[in-house]
């Protein structure tokens, strides 16, 4: 089993957040995969967001709000 950093994006409202998880590649049929405190970590993340609250979202990544470019 071996593990690799990844850097992904959780979208919601006008923020994203960068957070880091780890993915998981093994002989499995199920491969590759994210271990559960991960996918809790985004969820957390994701709810954050969502709230407006950027100081709980921040623990986790570097936040971002999102504007329109072009109407």
């Amino acid at each position: 089993m071996n593990t690799r950093k990844h850097t992904k994006l959780v979208h919601a409202g006008k923020y994203a957040a960068e957070v880091v998880i780890e993915i998981i590649d093994s002989e499995d049929g199920w491969s590759p995969y994210i271990s559960l405190d991960d996918a809790l970590k985004l969820d957390r993340v994701r709810e954050a967001l969502l709230a407006g609250d950027l100081a709980a979202a921040s623990q986790y990544g570097k936040v971002y709000e999102l504007s329109p470019v072009a109407a």
